[in-house]
């Protein structure tokens, strides 16, 4: 079975991971470098993009232009706390845009380019769906995207619109708490039923950069999160730094260097204090650092101890300690109602981190998840779940979003002015209905109901009600408004809709009664396809779920719409929305979409340039090492032709290395078929000498079977009749046809042998090829002609049958004369008795 377009990618502040859901089952998938992580960082060159390990790969050699860590600077602006803080660890360079958003300045294609945050990702997403496709070998569209729990709306919205950047078709941005908790409960066989109480399970994910631990209740078939929390600058880039800079004030002691003001230095520090952080997980004896050539041609060297590592970095703990406290209390259980703890993340490796969670939940980390790629694998699952296209087991899943939601308005006639909509902790998605009285415009402003602690602003976003006006007496008109929190975890005003109590106009009743013929003829259409499709998509079934917990419409208004059709009829119009609530307007959007297909189509165009370039430089070294060896194409080539050839070939290794280095693609291309020109024909040789061997033999071993087989049925003749019906003709001719290629062949071998290698020789392996079947043809059809069909004997019964006939006919002709005629002239029935 081909493999579906269906993807989850886990998007990580360090690395990504991308999981396809297969008919086997889910599967991570490996990049063009053979890992399954491919690493957050996209860098420009003077020629192309470079994305993913490449770009990683050439960090500290092209610092200003690789770009990483961008994942925190997204739906935020330059003036905020967080990123400002950011940017004390960010070595390329960031400027504020006339909106206050975020520029990231680089020079790309030998000119200065600023991008946003949204453009990066969607470059690097750009790479994971290259990625998928290359594996799959099918297009990608549909993917699950991973987002932080605690991302805000304008993170999630600027999310949304990368992935549309990359081409990307979003079902679901899906928390990586809830991404972990599916892919942990979807194998499960052993789930409590509906009916009985749930199992409790803990997941506490620590990643490179943030902390989120999540308490979910898993039932058969269902998964129902209850709390969560977070701490989104506490994970292993924190424990990394802190031990840098325990290094860095231990070398400017020792050493009197200073790697703080050297950022290439600095980066290898990282680098070399991560892996001691990986080796202390796993030792708690002295561990060694040493980094040669580190500054001022230095060499330095180190040491730390587990313990060291866990008291330098005690005020970290204690922050991952009051997020376990504070998500244990939000669920409202005890520690006794917990099953099971499960880790995920790189960083919950680290044994004081394990410590703590067996203290805070009284048992011990269990380690059932792949920790690197389980957000992944969920997101996979819950796209297949999503995409028609995939069939999975049914998994009822109901997420919460953490900050508490208001609305807001102008109060009229002393109502109240605000709602909170959602609460803290609040399940989605779900939607609410919203009354108000208002005979104009009017617009909801939504925001956040408490501070948050790493997002500047509360505020979510505007929504204008347009076309409101009041009732025909003055009075104002009631509107409906539906507010929804949906799949993504946004917050939307669905749809607004205003009462009308008046008599329809004429053209109005004509304008109804079309539009319900429209509506029955599209039912009558659509029924026989719905009945005949067997698996509705299933990405509607969280909307049912969402339908099902909606408060019902207020009871006075059904009433008034029965009594209306004896009375005055009541109408719901749809009113128009303008939202205001994050994301990018359309144009920038196509814009940037046009600039990255642009890019695309650039890298596309460099990568055929550096492949033709690479080919020709193969060939040059393959041609020159064969023409120089006896063994492979030395032989084939007389001295003064070697060393021409070898001259063309440092020319070109020169050129190429010089003023070769920057050419068209074509350029490497007709200089290619130039040197194939030169080599090719050496090459032949060898090709035609090594098949000339098989082809001879091949051509002599028929030849000798043909022979034995011609003498055989001479001999044979006039002994048994298995070869009579062979004519002298064909016989002679086939005589003929093995005596021609014997002295075809003889005079071959005499030709072939006084040829010398390098030299073409005249007799071809398709001219041996072709005298074999000649041979064949010719020979083979006399020497095998089948001996020709002979009618089977008729059974008894045709015997006896034919006999009666013959006494019956004898009987009819009488005793007289003529009876001596008769037998002697059997009836022409009777033929067939000759071949009997």
């Amino acid at each position: 079975m081909a493999a579906m377009s269906v993807i989850g990618i886990d998007f990580g502040n360090d690395s990504c991971y991308v999981a396809v859901a297969r008919a086997g089952g889910i599967e991570t998938i490996a990049n063009d470098y053979s890992l399954r992580g491919t690493p957050s960082c996209v860098a420009f060159s003077e020629k192309n993009r470079i994305l993913g390990v490449a770009a990683k790969n050439q960090m500290i050699t092209n610092m200003k232009n690789t770009i990483y860590g961008f994942k925190r600077l997204l739906g935020r602006k330059h003036n905020d706390p967080q990123v400002q803080q950011e940017l004390r660890h960010l070595n390329y360079q960031i400027t504020e845009q006339p909106d206050g958003g975020i520029g990231i300045r680089v020079k790309y294609l030998r000119e200065e380019h600023v991008f946003t945050p949204e453009q990066i990702t969607a470059m690097l997403f750009t790479k994971l769906k290259e990625i998928s496709e290359n594996a799959l070998q099918t297009s990608v569209n549909d993917c699950v995207i991973s987002v932080p729990s605690y991302f805000t709306q304008a993170e999630r919205h600027a999310l949304l619109d990368a992935a549309r950047i990359a081409g990307l078709n979003v079902l679901r941005l899906f928390n990586e708490t809830t991404a972990t908790a599916l892919c942990y409960g979807i194998y499960k066989q052993d789930l409590p039923t509906p009916d009985t109480p749930p199992r409790n399970v803990v997941f506490v994910d620590c990643g490179y950069a943030s902390l989120q631990v999540s308490v979910c209740a898993f039932n058969k078939g269902k998964l129902k999160m209850l709390a969560c929390c977070s701490d989104s600058n506490c994970g292993g880039r924190d424990i990394d730094r802190i031990l840098a800079n325990h290094f860095c004030k231990d070398f400017q002691a020792r050493y009197n260097i200073d790697p703080l003001n050297n950022p290439k230095a600095y980066i290898r520090l990282l680098a070399e204090v991560e892996k001691l952080k990986k080796q202390m997980s796993a030792n708690s004896t002295k561990l060694p650092i040493n980094i040669e050539c580190f500054m001022d041609e230095k060499d330095v060297h180190g040491d730390m101890k587990r313990e060291d590592m866990e008291t330098i970095c005690h005020h970290l703990f204690k922050r991952v300690e009051a997020v376990l406290k504070k998500t244990l209390q939000d669920s409202g259980l005890k520690t006794e109602e917990i099953h099971s703890v499960e880790i995920a993340g790189g960083s919950s490796r680290i044994p004081a981190l394990k410590r703590l969670v067996e203290e805070v939940f009284g048992k011990p980390a269990s380690t059932t998840l792949n920790q690197d790629e389980a957000v992944a694998r969920g997101c996979a699952l819950q796209c297949a779940m999503l995409s028609p296209a995939v069939r999975v087991r049914d998994f009822s899943v109901t997420d919460i979003q953490p900050y508490p939601i208001k609305l807001s308005w102008d109060p009229v006639d002393g109502e109240q002015g605000e709602v909170e909509i959602f609460s803290y902790n609040h399940q989605f998605p779900f939607s609410k209905y919203l009354t108000l009285k208002r005979d104009h415009p009017f617009t909801l402003t939504a925001s956040y109901d408490t501070p948050i602690p790493t997002y500047p602003t509360t505020h979510i976003g505007a929504f204008h009600i347009k076309n409101v006006k009041p009732t025909p007496e003055g009075e104002p008109s009631k509107v409906k408004i539906k507010v929804r929190l949906n799949l993504n975890g946004i917050l939307t005003i669905a749809s607004a809709s205003m009462t009308e109590k008046r008599e329809l106009t004429q053209e109005e009743k004509e304008e109804e009664e079309k539009q319900q013929q429209q509506q029955q003829q599209q039912q009558q259409q659509q029924q026989p396809t719905m009945e005949t499709d067997p698996t509705p998509p299933q990405q509607d079934k969280p909307d049912q779920e969402a339908q099902a917990n909606e408060p019902p419409a207020p009871e006075g208004d059904d009433k008034s719409d029965d009594k209306g059709k004896k009375k005055v009829p009541v109408r719901s119009i749809d009113l128009p929305i303008e939202i205001n609530a994050g994301g990018l307007p359309q144009h920038e959007l196509d814009t940037a979409m046009e600039k990255e297909g642009k890019m695309v189509a650039e890298d596309k165009q460099e990568k055929e340039r550096i492949d033709a370039k690479n080919a020709l430089e193969e060939y040059v070294y393959d041609l020159r090492s064969k023409i120089s060896n006896e063994d492979q194409l030395g032989s084939f080539i007389t001295d003064n032709d070697r060393q021409a050839l070898s001259k063309v070939l440092d020319e070109v290794e020169d050129w190429l290395y010089g003023d070769g280095e920057e050419c068209n693609r074509q350029v490497y291309v007709d200089r290619l078929a130039s040197l194939k020109a030169q080599g090719e024909p050496i090459k032949e040789k060898k090709r035609e000498y090594e098949g000339r061997k098989v082809a001879v033999n091949d051509l002599a071993g028929a030849l000798q079977i043909a022979k034995k087989t011609y003498d055989n049925i001479k001999l044979s003749l006039g002994k048994d009749d298995k070869y009579s019906h062979l004519t002298d003709e064909e016989l002679k001719e086939a005589a003929k046809t093995i005596q021609d290629k014997w002295t075809w062949l003889e005079e071959a071998r005499v030709v072939i042998a006084g040829t010398p290698l390098t030299q073409t020789c005249s007799i071809t392996v398709a001219q041996i090829h072709s005298e074999k079947q000649a041979l064949d043809t010719i020979v083979q059809s006399v020497l095998n002609k089948p001996k020709p069909k002979v009618d089977p004997p008729k059974n008894d019964k045709s015997k006896e049958k034919t006999t009666e006939e013959q006494k019956n006919h004898q009987n009819a002709q009488g005793d007289g004369p003529n009876q001596q005629n008769n037998q002697q002239q059997p009836p022409a029935k009777d033929e067939k008795m000759d071949v009997e």
